[in-house]
């Protein structure tokens, strides 16, 4: 799994140089490459998380709609809850992950946390009714590609935090990407 991520993210990360170049704000995806689903390459995760990370933060300036503040916090709270509870220790970590992460620092951190916390609450008193909400939300990313894949990318980095990708995790970013109108295999998932 993370192998097919990595290829994905070089080819995202090589686009994101011509991106730049001519200033178009879409970066080609390209499909993920080989490896089996739950593959491992050691002490790539913690790479790829990086390189996910550099990849957002490159986009830093494309980033600051309100949509994308939104799905990103409803994707984080989806990936959170995906397992079907968020421990206090896990929403602080991740919450901490938010606050910190480059891209995110474009909006109020009390912002962020108010609806990612709204999120989760909701997941947390009704999973099936709060993740079509936060589905809903994810959605209305869609109308801009970059947007819509900047959100997937942090998706991937609150799921790869933690070092493992559960399968409830992948789940949850398969259904984001469906909603987002993105192939969830352009993401290795």
């Amino acid at each position: 799994m993370w192998d097919k991520i990595k290829d994905q993210a070089k080819t995202f990360q090589q686009s994101q140089g011509t991106r730049g170049a001519s200033g178009s704000g879409q970066g080609s995806h390209g499909p993920a490459g080989g490896g089996r689903p739950g593959s491992s390459s050691g002490g790539s995760k913690a790479q790829l998380i990086g390189m996910f990370k550099s990849q957002l933060a490159s986009a830093k300036n494309e980033l600051k709609s309100g949509a994308y503040r939104d799905a990103s916090m409803a994707m984080c709270a989806l990936v959170a809850a995906a397992d079907g509870r968020v421990e206090p220790a896990e929403r602080q970590r991740v919450e901490e992950l938010i606050v910190s992460n480059e891209v995110l620092q474009n909006f109020p951190a009390d912002q962020l946390r108010q609806r990612f916390n709204q999120h989760v609450d909701r997941l947390l008193a009704n999973f099936e009714q709060g993740k079509a909400e936060a589905l809903q939300v994810i959605a209305k990313a869609a109308k801009k590609p970059a947007e819509a894949r900047a959100v997937v990318q942090t998706g991937m980095v609150v799921a790869g935090a933690d070092g493992s990708f559960e399968p409830s995790e992948q789940y949850a970013i398969r259904e984001a990407c469906t909603a987002l109108n993105i192939p969830p295999s352009e993401f290795g998932v």
